[in-house]
């Protein structure tokens, strides 16, 4: 034991000495040399084991995430607009100023997600947006379910980046891409789920509440939401190395295992100097516009895809209804992705595979005329594959930006202008389109063809970087995990034998 402890003293000697600043993983490694995998640890077991443990907490966490958001669009096919009084562009405006609370917060949301544990403040803020969707059925007129509805945004800004920070925590680039497509699968879980609470709730008659359908459906969700906070709060751990159902000898196996990626695992002090570069990083901006084109078909899809349904002849059971295979595409195109990426990577090129069928859908659904029902249902049905690149695009922020505080912006910005396209594209469906609403389809098919032409120019640009980069080395392996420089807390572009995936 004694030359363990010689061992850790000479390894904290040796970072200090080089000036390093390290990852809180490697104080972790240089303090337990002695639980240094004497034994081989079976590493898909040890998958197998976090994946049960931290996975449906997250999938849990972003399926109400999107839920509590796309029950507005729920509600509109029921009674909410002659319950508030909403008039022409009211409806628009309060599903606009939800991702306009969502986007502001981004900002500050960039140091918390830097300084608090990523677990806690996700908990804390799902405890906080179950209040605000329960708090919106006791809304009286367009002023104050807008105001709770705002809120909701808020709270919710951090789910996404809180989600993609803890799974570049616990798993390779490679294993990050299938994890983040699980989680992902809430958006078409929530079209399901969601459409099935609508249809129950729209049965709801004053003879048996005192109540409207729709608000007990707020009240239902917002409560459920609760429940998932408090989960989280309690068994989601913030990093490995504070996992209590981990032994000493799992995290030391673990930790070697994600040291490929040089990204690290958690760091809390506040660097300046990394805002400054991802500014100037020229992969964050390209990421920045696909996601942004990307979203602005997401907007339309989820906010009026019902809306859309129900202007072809349909009435709110039915539309509600016939709604829900839009998840099942969004689930079928999500798992494809995930595991495809896991299996052969080319990112780029499983994102412009979804981006087609989608131009397809918005065809169909933009110069077919309203009497083709079934086409038009296909196109809407179809365009649902371009929520599967949103997958795609986390797992490679969190796997091509390293340094921690370049990280934390990465994601937030990337959730930042997610929110921007959002809050942008339903205001393409004026009342005065109305019922066709050919401005809105067509933007679907000029968005994505403008996200696949950015994605493949961010595919360029990841293959120029790596040619100009460094020859591998050994610190790229396993291998190197106990060596301080591996931890080095360094940026993408500050560690020239970084590798960017593509």
């Amino acid at each position: 034991m004694s030359s363990n402890k010689e061992e850790s003293q000479v390894g904290v000697v040796e970072a200090a000495n080089k000036g390093i600043e390290v990852d809180n993983a490697w104080d972790f490694l240089d303090h337990h040399r002695d639980a240094n995998v004497k034994e081989p640890i079976d590493l898909e077991k040890l998958r197998r084991k976090i994946d049960w443990r931290i996975i449906p907490l997250m999938f849990a966490a972003y399926t109400m995430q999107f839920l509590d958001k796309i029950i507005l669009n729920y509600a509109g096919v029921m009674t909410i607009r002659q319950d508030l009084n909403l008039e022409g562009n009211d409806f628009t405006n309060i599903s606009t100023f939800t991702f306009v609370g969502q986007a502001l917060f981004e900002i500050p949301n960039i140091y918390f997600l830097q300084r608090v544990p990523a677990a806690k403040w996700l908990g804390l803020n799902i405890l906080a947006w179950g209040i605000a969707t329960g708090s919106a059925a006791a809304a009286r007129n367009y002023q104050t379910l807008l105001i709770s509805r705002v809120f909701l945004g808020i709270f919710e800004a951090t789910v996404a980046p809180s989600l993609m920070l803890i799974s570049s925590q616990w798993y390779t680039k490679s294993e990050q891409a299938p994890r983040i497509s699980f989680w992902l699968l809430g958006l078409g879980i929530g079209q399901i789920f969601g459409g099935l609470v609508s249809f129950g709730f729209q049965h709801f008659t004053p003879e048996q509440s005192s109540l409207a359908g729709w608000r007990v459906m707020f009240l239902a969700l917002g409560g459920l939401t609760l429940v998932v906070g408090v989960a989280v709060l309690l068994f989601l751990p913030d990093s490995p190395m504070g996992a209590k159902w981990l032994n000493d000898t799992e995290k030391v196996a673990l930790l070697k295992h994600v040291s490929v990626n040089q990204t690290g695992v958690v760091n809390h002090k506040f660097k300046g100097k990394e805002l400054v570069e991802a500014l100037g990083d020229p992969q964050i901006w390209l990421l920045l516009l696909a996601i942004l084109l990307l979203s602005g078909t997401g907007g339309i899809v989820t906010t009026y895809s019902s809306t859309l349904i129900r202007n072809l002849g349909y009435d709110a059971k039915a539309a509600t209804l016939l709604n829900m295979p839009c998840g099942a595409v969004n689930i079928i195109f999500t798992v494809l992705t995930g595991y495809g990426i896991r299996k052969q990577s080319n990112r780029w090129a499983f994102i412009i595979a979804c981006i087609i069928p989608g131009m397809v859908g918005g065809g169909l659904m933009s110069f077919l005329p309203v009497s083709n029902k079934a086409g038009i249902l296909t196109g809407i049905y179809l365009v649902n594959s371009v929520v599967a690149p949103l997958a795609i695009f986390y797992s490679w922020t969190v796997a091509n930006v390293a340094g921690a505080t370049k990280r934390a912006f990465a994601v937030a910005a990337i959730s930042f202008v997610f929110c921007i396209g959002n809050l942008i594209s339903p205001q393409t469906f004026q009342a005065r389109d109305a019922p066709e609403y050919r401005p809105a389809k067509i933007t679907i098919l000029a968005t994505q063809a403008g996200c696949a032409v950015t994605t493949f120019t961010l595919f360029l640009y990841y293959v120029w970087q790596n040619k100009t980069r460094a020859a591998a080395s050994d610190s790229e392996t396993e291998e190197a995990f106990m060596s301080p420089d591996v931890w080095k807390r360094m940026t993408d572009r500050e560690n020239k034998r970084f590798r960017y995936s593509y």
